[in-house]
């Protein structure tokens, strides 16, 4: 552990404790800290070591301008820069029974990509470096890992939570980064609206033989959505939604070939043959959506406060965004000398953040169930808006700012 990240204020007092340090977790402890409060992160595992040379993690988003932006901000891009990045100029849409195609390009918007396919675990990791390094800017955070929260309290002042060791931490606001099993978000009894989709998303990275051209495809089929998403090694990391039963069975195959095969006719060879693919896994796909974003004097943020189908790739976008608004509004309280967690001040959080979640989630869902219903009206009406809005400048515009995540 870095000794400078050790050092903090006395007695345990701090302006926000952060529990869990992802994407989300570790992007707003960094950015709280450079902005001069003084924050303390709780993580309960150990932080694992990344190199260069492993294997591409089989978890990768599509990173969106705005996020991208925020990373920049917090000196965490670089190092993922120096790393694997394989930005996507390109992204192709299409439905497999219904004629017609949607295609953006970054170069009709005068932009250089419309986004970027980066690995999970590597942006985590930069963000931990840049946590552990010392930094001119800000404030040093205190670091407690691996540590979880045993007890926590609330008062008119503020909170104050214990540690399995004894340690005791008080702050002005409490945050919950932990993902979707946070045990913070349940000690509160904070429960989740949504649904399971009966599915799983299968992840592996393949090989096809016609180069990805730097493009994001995705193939709406009637059993879910099926992406290509370009890496930077020539390689596409797919998400393969399939419901339970389908998806268990393609994981067991044990002939890769076979693998390929079924793979390559899903996506109608739009990249030719298939022809390796890296070991298999699956996640299932749930829609969540917690029924407050704030409690008192704890904040949800990330997969603590909402999942959402994957089939955008928004997921880690609409965490980081959470981060930036959270950045902002406790930022603004400061300034006018407000505390911090006054139920005034965080319901601005609230506000904005679950109203624009909720917009995300329910406009993901739709898009799932009107593309993955079989029903004639609805197949041949999705034909003729595929086909219209390819040929209607403004609407293809909108469409590529919801996909590339900038709405």
């Amino acid at each position: 552990m870095n000794e400078r990240a050790r050092r903090g204020p006395r007695r345990g007092e701090f302006d926000v404790i952060v529990v869990g340090a992802g994407a989300a977790g570790g992007a707003l402890t960094l950015a709280l800290a450079r902005d001069g409060f003084k924050v303390a992160l709780v993580e309960v595992r150990e932080p694992t070591a990344w190199r260069s040379e492993d294997e591409v993690d089989l978890r990768v988003v599509a990173l969106a301008p705005d996020a991208r932006a925020l990373l920049d901000d917090l000196g965490a891009w670089p190092a993922i820069t120096q790393a694997r990045v394989s930005p996507f100029q390109r992204m192709c849409v299409w439905d497999a029974q219904a004629p017609g195609e949607l295609r953006f390009d970054a170069t009709e918007r005068g932009e250089a990509a419309l986004g970027w396919i980066i690995e999970n675990k590597l942006i985590q990791h930069a963000l931990w470096t840049a946590l552990v390094t010392p930094s001119a800017a800000g404030t040093a955070p205190v670091l407690h890992c691996p540590a979880e929260i045993s007890a926590l309290e609330e008062d008119a002042d503020g909170i104050s939570v214990v540690l399995g060791d004894g340690t005791r931490l008080r702050a002005r606001v409490l945050v919950s980064a932990e993902g979707g099993e946070s045990s913070l978000r349940q000690r509160l009894g904070i429960t989740f609206d949504g649904r399971d989709y009966g599915a799983r998303a299968v992840v592996a990275h393949v090989r096809s033989e016609c180069a990805h051209e730097g493009t994001a495809w995705q193939r709406f089929l009637p059993t879910g959505p099926l992406a290509f998403l370009p890496l930077v090694d020539g390689r596409c990391s797919i998400v393969w939604s399939l419901p339970e039963a389908e998806a268990a069975r393609v994981l067991a195959l044990d002939d890769d070939a076979v693998f390929c095969a079924e793979l390559g006719a899903a996506f109608d060879f739009r990249l030719g043959p298939i022809t390796s693919v890296s070991r298999r896994a699956a996640f299932p796909l749930r829609l969540r959506l917690a029924e407050q974003f704030v409690r008192g004097r704890c904040v949800l943020v990330g997969d603590a406060a909402h999942l959402v189908h994957p089939l955008a790739g928004q997921g880690m976008n609409l965490g980081l965004r959470d981060v930036s608004c959270l950045r902002r509004v406790l930022g603004d309280a400061r300034d006018r000398g407000s505390d911090l967690g006054a139920w005034h001040v965080l319901r601005h959080f609230e506000r904005e953040r679950r109203s624009q979640t909720t917009l995300a989630a329910r406009g993901f869902d739709a898009i799932e169930r009107v593309f993955g219903s079989s029903s004639p009206p609805l197949v041949a009406l999705r034909g003729l808006a595929l086909t219209s809005a390819g040929h209607l400048s403004p609407l293809r515009s909108l469409l590529a700012d919801v996909a590339a995540g900038r709405l």
